[in-house]
Order: C-alpha cells, then structure tokens, then sequence
C-alpha cells in the first residue's frame, strides 16, 4: 500500500501518516513510498513500530538518503519518475496533504486504476467536469481501513 505526501509538512498530517503506517504494519501490509521525510519518514516511523515492511523508492542514486525507518530503500536515480513506480507497485494509494509530487502520484493512480484514499490532500475535477475517484477518510487509520476495503472489491 503506498503513503503519499509532502517531504515538508506539520500536524495534524505528520500524525496521520504515522497512524496510516501503524495501520498497515497491523493489518500485515508492506508500505511503499518516497523514502524521505515528512509523511513517507513518519508512515514508515508508524509501520516499524508494529512490526510492518517498508520499501522507500528513491528519487536519487544513494540508498543512504532514506529515512532511518525505511526496511528497503530502492535508489533510482530517477527524480519524480519514481512516483509512477511507487504508485505501480501498490495496490491502493493513500495519499496525505501533499504537494505536486503527490498530486502527480494521484494523477498515476487515477490513469492505472488504482483505489485512491485521501485525508487533507487533493481534489481534482477532470476536464469533462466529473470528479476524481478519490474516497476521502478524517484519519489515517481510518484511510487504510477504507483502501483494504477497496481493495478486496
């Protein structure tokens, strides 16, 4: 399940994502993101300490640049193109405040058909006029709770 979000962000979102990684640690997921700070540190900050895998996808070519609660750190050498790898290998995106870089990962999830689950993050409207399938939840606990659901669908 991957966790999206800003590398520079504050409460209240700080406190959901790590409440998203505790609940994807729980439910026996692995948690795939950027791997840096903000949302992505504290997600996986939330997932070790349940006992939860964690892959940090990388935008740069040094592993070392991972936040220390990454299990896996995969460097890529490849920027924001990593958003697409993150959001391909999940099988819902939560996606918590954010800034463009999350917004590209929801664009992603919206074109592969992805379940999407926000809390404080984007809305998008297509140029048609409908709205972007992206559930919304008041928490991170209960975003995960949400995307498993999607997810046996």
């Amino acid at each position: 399940m991957a966790v999206c979000g800003g590398q520079f962000c504050e409460e209240p979102f700080l406190g959901h994502a790590e409440e998203a990684g505790r609940a994807i640690g729980k439910a026996g997921a692995t948690l795939i993101c950027g791997g840096l700070t903000g949302v992505m540190e504290a997600a996986c900050r939330g997932a070790a300490e349940r006992g939860g895998t964690s892959i940090g996808v990388l935008p740069g070519s040094d592993p070392g640049s991972a936040n220390p609660w990454v299990t896996h750190a995969i460097a890529t050498g490849i920027g924001h193109a990593r958003n697409l790898i993150i959001v391909n290998s999940a099988d819902a995106v939560i996606a918590i405040d954010g800034e463009y870089g999350t917004l590209s990962e929801i664009a992603f999830a919206v074109k592969l058909g992805r379940p999407i689950v926000g809390v404080g993050t984007w809305s998008l409207i297509d140029p048609g006029g409908s709205p972007a399938p992206i559930h919304t939840a008041p928490s991170g606990k209960e975003a995960v709770a949400m995307a498993l659901k999607l997810i046996e669908k």
